[in-house]
């Protein structure tokens, strides 16, 4: 994935062509045969499903098979949004048409189903905790895992989030909200455009992303590749709007981020941004980088791979957690894609174009900032 970001390439495409107006989301290619028998699939939404093929692959590059886990000693920290919308969206249609809900609808459909099926799949009985913070629930979930691996409650940490949400139902909720991209027929792949001056909202997204934490020490001490040091993390709420983002709440949390992971802002090389395309998001969290760089704006890159990716809500800040983590181990940084005309009010230092090396990045930030109020920032120096 992280080499047709680099390519620019957008998996934003035109969906459910029967609703009354356009709608566009980016979908994951996914066999969950890989995963799950037909038998096993019974009572599994693609949410947990993503979850467990996620947190496979992420376990597999860490080099950690079942066996190699203590189970008491490992723990899952999990963020999604919604949870099992597909599952909810087939149980209205049924029972509105013959009355009959399929008996495994909640448990399929429960917010914390992704985390516990990845327990079960790997026999993890540590804790085994899901957060449900909107956008913000992934990166939070991080930050979570981090300070258990800190404390020493567990020895090994996996820790993202998952969301699957691309049904009729969830898509006309959230064009009621007038928050997504509005497009021309045909234009959907690049109808979503941060910081640009013609932006209109985000594009949905689903899928999952898991990142494997622990010690450095442990790491090492056992071969594992390590891809870049989890240095600090910081989060606040702006306790002013349900919806409206505020500027200051967010540079407290990128603030908070910096100081545990002693770094200024003039070294942090890149920003992960959150990036929605919508008119006042995107304002608002130029004016809280301005706040937290001042005169060293221009010394930071951004972009938001949301342009491509779309809005993954639950399991983006994991996603763009380990898009950022990926910038840094092969430095290189990833389009803000689509943006024609920059905003007068976000003059950043965008990278526009696909395919920018970066030979002199050490660190990044991601940047979740939730409804709710809640903001997350991850911290990341390169190893």
């Amino acid at each position: 994935m992280f080499e047709a970001l680099m390519r620019g390439e957008s998996a934003v495409r035109d969906v459910f062509p029967e609703l009354p107006r356009p709608a566009a989301a980016a979908t994951a290619e996914f066999d969950e045969s890989r995963w799950f028998t037909r038998l096993q699939l019974a009572g599994v939404d693609r949410v947990s499903q993503l979850a467990v093929g996620a947190a496979d692959l992420a376990l597999k590059d860490a080099s950690l098979a079942r066996d190699a886990l203590d189970p008491l000693r490992t723990g899952i920290y999990a963020g999604c949004g919604m949870g099992g919308g597909g599952a909810l969206e087939t149980a209205y249609v049924a029972g509105a048409r013959n009355g009959r809900v399929p008996p495994l609808t909640i448990p399929a459909f429960m917010p914390n189903a992704p985390a516990s099926h990845v327990a079960m799949r790997f026999g993890v009985k540590g804790p085994v905790l899901t957060y449900s913070i909107a956008c913000a629930s992934s990166a939070i979930a991080i930050s979570e895992a981090a300070k258990a691996v800190k404390a020493g409650d567990v020895d090994v940490a996996i820790a993202g989030g998952s969301e699957a949400l691309i049904v009729p139902g969830v898509i006309m909720a959230w064009q009621a909200m007038q928050t997504l991209a509005v497009f021309a027929p045909g234009q959907a792949a690049t109808c979503v455009r941060p910081f640009a001056l013609d932006r209109s909202g985000f594009a949905l997204g689903e899928g999952a992303a898991f990142l494997v934490l622990e010690s450095a020490e442990r790491a090492r001490s056992r071969g594992a590749r390590l891809y870049a040091e989890l240095a600090g993390w910081g989060s606040s709420c702006d306790a002013t709007h349900l919806t409206k983002p505020d500027a200051a709440g967010q540079q407290r949390a990128i603030v908070a981020a910096l100081e545990m992971a002693g770094l200024s802002p003039r070294e942090v090389g890149y920003c992960n941004a959150h990036g929605t395309a919508t008119s006042i998001g995107d304002a608002i969290e130029c004016e809280a980088l301005r706040m937290a760089w001042q005169d060293d704006l221009d010394r930071l890159r951004v972009s938001s791979t949301k342009s491509m990716h779309g809005h993954l809500l639950g399991a983006t800040g994991a996603l763009e957690a380990a898009i950022s983590v990926l910038a840094l181990h092969r430095r290189q940084i990833p389009p803000n894609a689509n943006c024609g005309v920059v905003d007068p009010q976000c003059r950043l230092n965008l990278v526009l174009s696909p395919g920018e090396t970066a030979g002199d990045l050490n660190a990044a930030i991601s940047s979740s900032f939730a409804f709710g109020g809640t903001n997350s920032v991850l911290a990341f120096r390169r190893i």
